[in-house]
């Protein structure tokens, strides 16, 4: 997997029994629809792209051998594929990172024709996200396994594991061994080819050549949907633009900002949405660059209703150098004077330009850190501590979860944050910081979510909550 682009967290499904590797999930279905596409000898209707990795067909099995540079490679089919249902079987070193591409892409006015497009990952390494989707080349994951301990827990790393994936319509479903792993909602690619990867190494490795192999690779595109699995206890998660998917309205997500007005929001400091300061233009609400002072354009903006235990889901879109932030727990009523209004904040910021990144202590004013409190990392992934995000310009997606004192704060599905508030680790910090002269900050038992204007511009767009 190489950087692309960005997820959100996932709800723990119930623990399922994992089936075997070469388990079928046909569930009675017509065997005759399956068609069988493992490459032959010569890998007729295949074909090579990327790195200097080899392919070769031995015993019935796809062999792909790593090779050291600076890109992946892929074994590509000539076909393209629209609604289908795949599945194979995999086994990769303990060290080497792979995935099936499904609906493919690759143009030569698009980062010189690389392969790019939704992945589903093979992660042996001990964060065990095989099954989740990686977007190759473009926005990085789109579902990641970051609550989903069933499915880590289902991948035998070292060992041959089942793959399923279901690619119909705008929805893509995806198993291992079994185990529903993710459910995605997204309308970039309908349509595309399928690709096998073999993840470049390191020039230190070049000599040992680590292994992924494949095999009993097999296709329904002939009437896939009818052949679909039934529904899982699995959260579906949705990529629309300003809309909710089926999945998502029956988990009782409901949008904060319908996309094309101001209803359910006002200005922080008046009972009118501000007359100047924001735009709503394609989709995007969007906070206008000034002079990057805080709330002096058009101000804070703060929803019309108040919120207690919720899962927030806001996409973001920074301008180079922007700062901005997302408050929740808001007393808009503690200051009416000059800056922004008060409450816990996620923080939105570019910290390769703007100047707060420094500032503070530990870096805990950094993009989606808890502002001047506690300092972003990742936290879902130790072994990579890096926060993984879009650069200006690009979208990412930004999640709290609060439950009762329980915090979380989500990056591209990689959890970056965790508190309680209240607690007396949560007080020694709120002591330290800009807001120990606020009774009772970030304890209040509910507020307002806001979108704070710092002079600067930043986009939103597909804001949605759920209550608990």
């Amino acid at each position: 997997m190489v950087r692309g682009a960005a997820i959100l967290g996932l709800l723990a499904v119930p623990v399922i029994m994992t089936a075997p590797a070469s388990a079928r999930q046909d569930q009675g279905q017509d065997q005759g629809s399956w068609r069988d596409i493992t490459p032959r000898a010569g890998l007729a209707g295949w074909h090579m792209t990327g790195g200097t990795a080899t392919f070769e067909v031995a015993g019935g099995e796809l062999i792909g051998r790593a090779a050291p540079g600076p890109k992946n490679s892929w074994l590509v089919s000539d076909a393209q594929y629209d609604d289908f249902i795949l599945e194979f079987d995999a086994k990769t070193d303990p060290a080497l990172n792979s995935g099936a591409m499904i609906r493919g892409q690759s143009r030569p006015d698009y980062r010189d024709g690389v392969v790019f497009g939704y992945q589903a990952e093979i992660d042996p390494s001990k964060r065990a996200w095989s099954g989740g989707i990686y977007d190759e080349q473009r926005r990085q994951w789109l579902y990641t396994l970051g609550r989903n301990d069933a499915a880590r827990r289902a991948f035998r790393s070292g060992d041959w594991n089942h793959y399923r994936i279901e690619a119909i319509g705008n929805r893509l479903r995806t198993w291992v061994n079994g185990v529903p792993a993710a459910d995605l909602v997204d309308e970039t690619d309908a349509k595309g080819f399928i690709a096998f990867q073999v993840h470049a190494i390191p020039d230190a490795e070049a000599g040992r050549q680590p292994e992924v192999r494949f095999r009993n690779i097999r296709i329904v595109s002939e009437g896939a949907a009818r052949l679909a699995s039934a529904p899982t206890a699995l959260e579906q998660q949705s990529w629309l633009t300003n809309r909710l998917s089926d999945g998502e309205r029956r988990a009782g997500w409901t949008l904060l900002w319908d996309g094309q007005t101001t209803k359910g929001w006002r200005s922080a400091k008046a009972a009118d949405f501000p007359k100047r300061g924001w735009t709503i233009r394609d989709g995007a609400l969007s906070v206008n660059g000034s002079d990057g002072a805080e709330s002096t354009n058009g101000g804070d903006i703060i929803t019309t209703r108040d919120y207690r235990n919720f899962e927030l889901s806001v996409d973001f879109r920074l301008a180079r150098g922007a700062n901005s932030g997302i408050k929740y727990f808001v007393d808009p009523n503690l200051l009416k004077g000059e800056g922004s209004a008060i409450g816990l904040e996620y923080q939105l910021l570019d910290d390769a330009r703007h100047p707060d990144a420094k500032m503070g202590r530990d870096g805990n004013r950094t993009l989606a850190s808890l502002y001047d409190l506690i300092t972003a990392r990742n936290l879902a992934d130790p072994a990579n501590p890096n926060k993984r995000f879009n650069p200006p310009g690009e979208w990412n997606r930004a999640v709290i979860v609060v439950r009762g004192t329980h915090v979380e704060h989500w990056l591209n599905g990689f959890k970056v944050v965790e508190y309680e508030r209240g607690s007396p680790e949560f007080r020694a910090l709120v002591a330290k910081s800009k807001y120990a002269k606020w009774p009772r900050f970030g304890e209040w038992e509910q507020g307002p979510i806001l979108l704070q204007d710092h002079g600067n511009h930043v986009d939103f767009r597909s804001i949605k909550l759920r209550e608990f």
